[in-house]
């Protein structure tokens, strides 16, 4: 499988003097397209800014990332145009879903495709909200749909623009159990058949067998999870 996303010796700071703490510490990740990967670890110990580095929001203060075999941010500086790249191959998913109220949840997944230079996105928009078979609730708006239909709608509007990339931090923090293992089943159809490289930030050890890979973060470095942690 080709790699979607790669990272290497990426480190980062917050803070100076004996406030300071080392976020990212020499982290090196490749993401291949198809590939669905949990990344877990303790509040604090860098997940979300590892998540961020990766998604071109907040670059690292050193290390180099590669997008589709190209490099786009090094030692911080944006070789390319980041706002245009998350735009069009990258897609995001947070522990709330971040619905735009007013509108409906076709509506909600419509914009989407719009910002992401995607034609026809009514019909793109439909299509998604069935194939996450929430298609029956295209027209309701976000606050008459359950906790788990929300994320769903959010899938959908984060696989708007055909990411070869998807981001998620704590997707399923939210749900119940059912509804968190449902969510993350979905990462892996969207990674398995639309071959999207998906990385899940999660605390919730019940669905890792969901996973193809296994990551963990503790102080800042990141390392495979111990396979004697699962189940």
């Amino acid at each position: 499988m080709t790699e979607a996303v790669r990272a290497v010796n990426l480190s980062k700071t917050y803070g100076t003097g004996t406030a300071q703490v080392k976020a990212l510490d020499d982290v090196s990740l490749t993401l291949a397209h198809g590939t669905v990967a949990a990344l877990l670890g303790p509040s604090g110990s860098g997940k979300s800014t590892l998540i961020k580095a990766l998604g071109f929001v907040s670059p690292a203060d050193t290390g180099e990332v590669f997008f589709e075999g190209r490099s786009v941010v090094k030692d911080g500086r944006a070789l390319e145009d980041l706002a245009r790249l998350r735009r069009r191959h990258l897609g995001f998913v947070f522990q709330k879903a971040n619905l735009t109220s007013f509108l409906t949840a076709r509506e909600n997944v419509e914009i989407a495709c719009e910002f992401g230079g995607k034609v026809d996105g009514r019909r793109r928009a439909r299509e998604l909200l069935q194939y996450l078979d929430v298609g029956g609730r295209e027209a309701s708006y976000p606050e008459t749909l359950s906790g788990g239909e929300q994320q769903r709608v959010a899938i959908a509007r984060a696989l708007a623009n055909e990411p070869s990339l998807i981001l998620a931090d704590e997707p399923t923090a939210a749900l119940d159990s059912v509804r968190s293992r449902t969510v993350m089943e979905l990462f892996r159809t969207v990674a398995h058949e639309r071959g999207a490289a998906v990385l899940v930030v999660t605390h919730d050890h019940r669905a890792l067998d969901v996973f193809d890979v296994l990551y963990e973060m503790e102080d800042g470095r990141l390392r495979p999870y111990e396979a004697a942690h699962v189940g």
